[in-house]
């Protein structure tokens, strides 16, 4: 997948697979250096949505593969990351989303806890972990002045944040089997085993 002949080609920093919920639908979303986020078609080979969020896309995913798109995170260079409510693609304003500011640094990884969706996890160039909880609105979608379907953004809570390290934490992933194990990975050449407590209080 390459830009048609004459439009500028730009770096693309990170990808990711959703919409898997049978055996022939599948999307990329890829993201790119200028803030361009492009989500492909697998099944069509076409572009479906594109948007940009003004900084450098450094990671993005789904919160889950294997369902019908529900939620995408999208992290960037200047420590801002958006969730983006993927049920409801309006015609021309596309899918609703909400952001958020964590920090001054670069979000290097945003992942989604395997046991609960709506818990994320993203990691800084400032050395630290932030935990955040999405919650839905009263109602996801909402019919505009012309009747159309669009989707209404929720919101986003901290929920604890630490500062592991003076380097970034560029990479991170959680345990499918034990909730709340995950592994982290710094630019200060460690490797960081990590237990979160009490995700079945929040």
């Amino acid at each position: 997948m390459e830009p048609v002949h004459g439009e500028s080609k730009r770096d693309c920093w990170t990808v990711t697979f959703g919409n898997a919920y049978n055996q022939e639908e599948r999307v990329v979303c890829a993201g790119y250096d200028n803030g361009d986020i492009k989500l492909f078609d697998l099944k069509t080979m076409s572009l479906r949505w594109e948007t940009n969020i003004k900084n450098g896309v450094c990671s993005l995913e789904f919160d889950r593969k294997d369902v019908n798109m529900n939620k995408l995170v999208a992290t960037s260079l200047e420590g801002k990351f958006h969730v983006f409510d993927m049920r409801t693609q309006h015609p021309t304003k596309g899918f609703a989303s909400v952001s958020e500011k964590a920090q001054k640094s670069t979000i290097w990884q945003v992942r989604h806890l395997p046991q609960n969706r709506d818990i994320f996890m993203t990691s800084g160039g400032a050395g630290s972990l932030h935990l955040w909880k999405y919650e839905y609105p009263a109602q996801r979608s909402k019919k505009d002045s012309e009747g159309a379907e669009m989707g209404v953004a929720g919101s986003v809570s901290l929920l604890q944040n630490v500062t592991l390290s003076t380097q970034p934490i560029s990479s991170l992933d959680w345990s499918p089997d034990k909730k709340g194990l995950c592994v982290c990975g710094a630019f200060d050449q460690t490797v960081r085993v990590l237990i979160v407590t009490k995700l079945n209080k929040v």
